[in-house]
C-alpha cells in the first residue's frame, strides 16, 4: 500500500469493501443476528470503533466472528475532525490496528468536532469559514496518512451556523476537494437541515460532488414543530426522505445504504423489514438506470443509422 497516497492503491478496494443493504450492529441483537434464519439480513454492518477498540471476552470474539463473516464499516464519534486540540496519535495508532485487525476497509468520521478541553459527547458545528475548511483538511490528511486508508466525511445535522461567512453546501465541497477525501451521505440530515434552516433539499443534494459518495445513511427523525425536526434516530424514515434516497440514486447510482436506528429500536424483524425497503429502492434504481441504457443505445444507434 502506498501510504503517501491513500486515495490511490485503496480506493479500488475501499468501494468495493460493502454492497447492497446494511444496519448498525448493537449489541443487544448480536445472539440473535448470528443464529437467525429470518430472512432479509444485512449485507453488511456498521459500527462505531470507540465501542470496541480493546474489549475483550465474549463480545470481542463475537465481534471477531461477525467481521470474519459480514463486511463492516467503522463510523467514528470521538475524533473530532473540526476541534483545535491535535489529533491523538494514539487512538490513531490504536484505530488503524482496529481497522487492520477486523480487516475494515472504509472508516468515516462526522463532519463535526466533540472536544473543548474535554470530551463535549454531542456534535457540534464547525465554523463555515475558508479557514475552518484549511484547518479540517490538513486533519483528515493527516488521518488517512495514519490509517492509510482513504476516510469519508459525514454531513451532518445542526442548528445554528456560528460564525458562518459561507453555505454548509459550499463548506463541505471545500473540505471534500482541500482534503480530497470521500462523502458519507446522509439524506435525512440533508432533509432535516433543509427544515430547520429554509433550503431546498433537493438542490442541496443535486449540487454535492456525487463522484465522492462512499455509502449512504438514511434515518428517521423527530418532528419538534413545523419549522423544527431533531436528528433522532428513533423513528421511521419518511416518505420525503424515501424520495430523497432515490434521487441520490439517480444521480450516483445504488450505492451501499445504511438504516440507522439508535432509540426507540424495534424488533430485529421490523428493523431488518425497514432496511428490506433500501433494496427495493436499489433495485427500482437499478431498474431504471438500465432501462436509461437501454433508451440511450437505441437512441444513439438511430441517429447514427440517420
Amino acid at each position: 500500500m502506498d501510504r503517501a497516497s491513500p486515495r490511490g492503491a485503496m480506493e479500488g478496494a475501499i468501494k468495493a469493501a460493502v454492497q447492497g443493504a446494511g444496519l448498525g450492529l448493537r449489541r443487544s441483537f448480536m445472539a440473535e443476528l448470528a443464529n437467525s434464519t429470518l430472512p432479509g439480513l444485512p449485507d453488511f454492518f456498521e459500527i462505531a470503533p470507540e465501542n470496541w477498540m480493546g474489549m475483550g471476552g465474549r463480545y470481542a470474539r463475537q465481534l471477531r466472528e461477525f467481521t470474519e463473516r459480514y463486511p463492516f464499516v467503522c463510523h467514528g464519534l470521538s475524533l473530532s475532525i473540526g476541534g483545535h486540540l491535535p489529533l491523538d496519535p494514539v487512538f490513531l495508532k490504536d484505530l488503524r490496528a482496529f481497522l487492520d485487525t477486523h480487516r475494515i476497509e472504509r472508516y468515516t468520521e462526522h463532519l463535526s468536532y466533540t472536544t473543548d478541553d474535554g470530551h463535549l459527547y454531542d456534535l457540534l458545528p464547525i465554523p463555515f469559514t475558508e479557514a475552518a475548511a484549511d484547518h479540517v483538511a490538513a486533519r483528515v490528511r493527516q488521518v488517512q496518512e495514519a490509517l492509510g486508508r482513504r476516510i469519508a466525511l459525514e454531513n451532518v445535522s445542526y442548528y445554528a451556523a456560528p460564525g458562518a461567512q459561507m453555505s454548509e453546501l459550499d463548506f463541505i465541497c471545500r473540505v471534500l476537494e482541500k482534503a480530497d477525501c470521500d462523502l458519507l451521505l446522509d439524506v435525512n440530515n440533508i432533509w432535516v437541515n433543509s427544515i430547520n434552516h429554509g433550503y431546498d433539499a433537493n438542490a442541496f443534494l443535486d449540487a454535492l460532488p456525487v463522484s465522492r459518495v462512499a455509502y449512504i445513511h438514511i434515518a428517521g427523525h423527530y418532528e419538534e414543530a413545523p419549522d423544527l425536526r431533531v436528528d433522532t434516530h428513533g423513528a421511521d424514515v419518511i416518505p420525503e426522505v424515501w424520495q430523497l434516497l432515490d434521487r441520490a440514486y439517480a444521480r450516483c447510482g445504488a450505492v451501499p445504504t445504511l438504516l440507522e436506528r439508535d432509540f426507540n429500536i424495534p424488533p430485529l424483524p421490523e428493523l431488518l423489514a425497514e432496511m428490506g425497503q433500501i433494496r427495493q429502492h436499489q433495485q427500482a434504481a437499478a431498474t431504471m438506470g438500465s432501462r436509461a441504457r437501454e433508451f440511450g443505445e437505441m437512441d444513439a444507434g438511430a441517429r447514427h443509422a440517420g
